[in-house]
């Protein structure tokens, strides 16, 4: 029988669990698993219907673009018939990585423009920006310079209905003076128009702790790049469980980083196979942090 005392005490139990899942856990939308495909880099071009359906078939929900170029858009495809590549296979692509240097660097709006018109095809949420040449990020005025124009990309992408938003690498968490040149675009960027993509392997590689930046910065970290370190070498990745980064407590204050969504990435070492290492770091985030 079921006596008021065990009742008290296994709801109490239960609001105690509930505590410990990621605070994502009910969220239909982000219980999609992306993919950025530069984690296929070596076999997309090859073959660009056959690795969106293999990526389908790994259990992936979401990819990430690469490589997008006003001459050859998407490896030959234009946004319209890759969006039909991408629905034929129930893929969908919230966010796009487009250089954008002649518009970080000189304010030229030409490659911006593009972007926008291809994320606008596709159904994108966010035009991202995934890295800066080093000629332009010098020191702390560069980087004032680039929060500035991420500023301005951010107002054309939200004209647009889109957001801009930036991926790190490890470079931007060197010194600059008293500060880095991440913490400059995080403060000098206005967070209603400039999001920020975080890649928490870069994060950890760098020495910083991914639960401090959302502590300091909640809601700015809007999507993540998900890969593992290697625990030998930690210049490598691995898939995603089997490496050094315990994922369980990132995932958990998912709500507090803000973050709407996020992308496996193997950016090197990524054996046996390109598609089979991906396809293990899906089946571990399903089954272990979502």
């Amino acid at each position: 029988m079921l006596t008021r005392r065990s009742f008290i005490l296994s709801s109490s139990m239960a609001a105690a669990a509930a505590l410990l899942i990621p605070s994502f856990a009910c969220s239909g939308e982000k219980k999609n698993v992306g993919l950025q495909l530069w984690s296929l880099r070596d076999e997309l071009p090859k073959d660009v219907k056959g690795t969106i359906e293999k990526v389908a078939k790994a259990g992936f929900t979401q990819i990430e673009s690469y490589g997008f170029s006003i001459k050859d858009q998407f490896w030959g495809l234009s946004p319209v018939d890759f969006k039909k590549l991408l629905e034929a296979n129930n893929l969908t692509m919230p966010s796009g990585h487009y250089s954008l240097t002649s518009f970080l660097s000189e304010g030229k709006t030409e490659e911006l423009e593009a972007a926008i018109a291809a994320a606008k095809v596709l159904g994108s949420d966010y035009v991202t920006v995934p890295w800066l040449e080093e000629s332009i990020r010098k020191n702390a005025d560069d980087y004032k310079t680039l929060a500035k124009r991420l500023n301005l990309a951010g107002k054309m992408c939200k004209d647009a209905g889109l957001r801009v938003a930036y991926h790190n690498h490890n470079f931007e968490f060197d010194k600059q003076g008293d500060t880095t040149g991440y913490q400059i675009l995080l403060s000098e960027t206005d967070k209603n128009l400039v999001d920020f993509e975080l890649d928490l392997y870069w994060v950890v590689r760098s020495g910083n702790d991914p639960l401090k930046l959302f502590k300091e910065n909640p809601g700015r970290f809007t999507m993540w790049h998900v890969k593992d370190m290697d625990k030998t070498d930690p210049a490598l990745n691995a898939e995603v469980g089997t490496g050094s980064i315990d994922f369980k407590p990132i995932f958990a204050e998912a709500k507090l980083s803000g973050m709407k969504h996020f992308f496996i990435e193997h950016e090197s070492n990524y054996k046996p196979n390109p598609m089979e290492s991906v396809a293990a770091s899906c089946a571990y985030v399903k089954k272990e942090l979502i």
